[in-house]
């Protein structure tokens, strides 16, 4: 028998700390593959990162969870987290 099908949430994320030129968005890809995440992260010119995020509610958590921390090299200093439709996204990109 199959179970109920998770509902899928999408969230965009800015973080904010040293997260550029340590690996973050590269690593954000990693953990998102892992977690069967779809979206995209890119760098912004205040020096923040901005990520979506989407797919089923419990690995988009354990993705923020995730992103609170960050890479070894990154210092995350504050997530700013607004809730989207979600879209459709089909795999992740760095950009």
């Amino acid at each position: 028998m199959v179970g109920p099908i998770p509902s899928v949430i999408r969230v965009r994320v800015f973080v904010d700390g040293r997260v550029q030129g340590v690996g973050f968005r590269a690593a954000t890809a990693r953990e998102a593959a892992r977690l069967g995440i779809q979206g995209w992260a890119r760098n912004l010119p205040d020096r923040r990162v901005e990520a979506v995020y989407e797919g089923p509610r419990d690995a988009v958590e354990e993705m923020l969870a995730w992103t609170r921390r960050g890479p070894a090299a990154a210092r995350v200093d504050s997530l700013d987290i607004h809730d989207e439709e979600p879209k459709g996204e089909r795999g992740f990109s760095v950009g």
